[in-house]
């Protein structure tokens, strides 16, 4: 007998395939069949009829970490049809922890922290799977290792290139992390500490990834007038090391660089031709989301979040800033929106810094170091002015996949804060409804993008694809009216049009409504 059989829907399989029709019978968390199977005995059945069936999307590219220990439901995720979450990224993993720098790390990763009640109770990725265990989440998780926290706990006070000592402590951190299951590294070059890291530092980590054949995701150095130099830099650590490479969120802001995301694309090519392996992940947007600081020129982040204030609490420093922001900037002021602050600050929530400045009567560049200054260098932005030709050159990539680049969040509880970018709720129906029907990508390729890509960079044997033995993660859409209603103004909007989502042979989702009481997921280590 089946545990569970999916009944008269359209199948797409996530490997780029046309859709079918075919039943789906599950046991043991296992699709055993993929036939007419509308009479076979089954403990309970699914009416897929008029409906489509994909695989659960796993998502390459999510912050999640600290938002699966507070509430393990993760609602914004799992009404999308998201199975699987890859955390760690952009070097802003939880994990290792030296109790001695601990809450230096913390306040390092502070913009995934958004739940001040989750306890870091863990110095390494065993108690980081443990807690994450003990919440219950609903959907699956796997870790990269970030560059953020191994920098801290291997040299904490290091602002600069690490000696040989210091990168030995880390190297040894990393080594750690990978044998306990992590399914890669991530390093964030636009963060303190890891911004700091040298060609000889990213060589050597490149070089111990390999050597376990893991994944080296890179938050790039740059991505607005120097975002080739910062593929190139990508690519030469992938070509000397062997390692798999994934370029995160192939972007470019600014008016003035539209075009390079083609050319970098070209650069992507010439490196596959040579038999790198490299891929790239996006979401489908036009605007990005991160820490207001960013836009800091980078002698003033050195240090962190503490430095950060103090130096923009010193009339020097905010006068040398505010002279050398014209050089940089490729944002308008009013391109900028304040999404989500810490401190008594919000009433700003919301604004561009345009309106910020002219609420307090100030220049916006004073007004952009007060937000950041105030609020502890938490302040997040919603970042406007990016090409929708750059966008659709990835979409259209073989090399691309989905990464939403957002949360696990729940709007009634303490993650749902702030004017989060829309993408923690709408990614995947703005790809794979919204832009499916308009016609800019077909809906096989953008399914596999979501799933079988994904699943396929981080080493998911199993995930991502409908096939006899595959593990039974998926969900049940309406291809007609899959949707994301969440917007930049009201982000917090569940998608509309999934029916069904099934975690490991469990049913999360039933008749469009999540079951809270369903926690079937589970921590993925590598080779799993």
């Amino acid at each position: 007998m089946l545990d569970l059989v999916l009944v008269g829907g359209s199948v797409i399989d996530g490997l780029g395939g046309p859709a079918r029709s075919e039943d789906i019978g599950i046991v043991d968390g296992r699709i055993v069949a993929l036939d007419h199977l509308a009479t076979e005995p089954a403990i309970a059945r699914i009416d897929a009829r008029g409906l489509t069936t994909i695989p659960g999307i796993v998502d390459i590219h999510s912050h999640s970490d600290l938002t699966l220990i507070s509430d393990g439901s993760a609602r914004s995720k799992v009404m999308q049809g998201v199975t699987t979450e890859i955390v760690g990224n952009c070097g802003l993993g939880p994990f290792p922890l030296d109790p001695r720098s601990a809450a230096q790390a913390r306040l390092a990763i502070s913009i995934i922290d958004l739940d001040e009640g989750v306890k870091f109770d863990w110095t390494d990725l065993e108690g980081y799977r443990r807690a994450v265990k003990e919440s219950g989440p609903a959907i699956n998780l796997a870790a990269l290792v970030g560059h953020v926290p191994l920098r801290i706990a291997a040299a904490p006070d290091a602002a600069g290139p690490l000696d040989n000592n210091q990168l030995g402590r880390l190297l040894t951190g990393l080594e750690t992390a990978l044998d306990s299951g992590a399914v890669g590294f991530s390093t964030g070059l636009m963060y303190p500490p890891a911004m700091s890291a040298d060609r000889a530092e990213l060589i050597a980590i490149g070089e111990v990834v390999a050597a376990h054949d893991r994944l080296f995701a890179m938050h790039a150095r740059n991505y607005s007038t120097h975002l080739l130099a910062a593929v190139d830099e990508a690519l030469d650590i992938a070509r000397v090391t062997g390692c798999r490479l994934q370029f995160s969120h192939l972007a470019v802001a600014g008016r003035n660089n539209w075009g390079s995301v083609a050319v970098a694309l070209e650069r992507i090519d010439d490196a596959l031709a040579d038999g790198i392996d490299v891929g790239v992940d996006i979401y489908p947007y036009l605007a990005g989301s991160a820490n207001l600081s960013q836009l800091l020129p980078e002698w003033s982040q050195i240090g962190g979040a503490d430095e950060i204030v103090r130096r923009l609490g010193r009339t020097a420093d905010r006068k040398r800033i505010i002279a050398e922001w014209p050089e940089l900037m490729v944002h308008r002021w009013d391109e900028i929106v304040v999404s989500f602050v810490d401190g008594d600050l919000e009433s700003v929530l919301g604004l561009t810094v345009q309106q910020i400045a002219e609420r307090w009567s100030i220049p916006p560049s004073e007004a952009a170091l007060n937000v950041i200054r105030d609020s502890h260098n938490r302040a997040m932005m919603v970042a406007y002015g990016r090409s929708e030709g750059d966008l659709m050159a990835v979409l259209r990539h073989p090399a691309a996949s989905v990464g939403s680049d957002g949360l696990s969040l729940n709007p009634d509880g303490p993650t749902g804060a702030g004017i989060p970018h829309p993408r923690s709720y709408g990614c995947y129906p703005r790809l794979i409804g919204r832009m499916v029907r308009e016609g800019a990508i077909s809906l096989e390729k953008a399914v596999a993008m979501s799933t079988s890509i994904p699943a396929e960079r981080v080493g998911l044997t199993g995930r991502g694809s409908i096939q006899v033995g595959s593990i039974a993660d998926l969900a049940v859409i309406d291809a007609d009216t899959y949707l994301d209603e969440a917007t930049y103004s009201d982000p917090a909007r569940f998608a509309i049009g999934v029916s069904h989502v099934v975690v490991d042979g469990r049913r999360v989702v039933v008749d469009g409504v999540q079951d809270l009481s369903v926690r079937a997921g589970a921590f993925l280590d590598a080779e799993q």
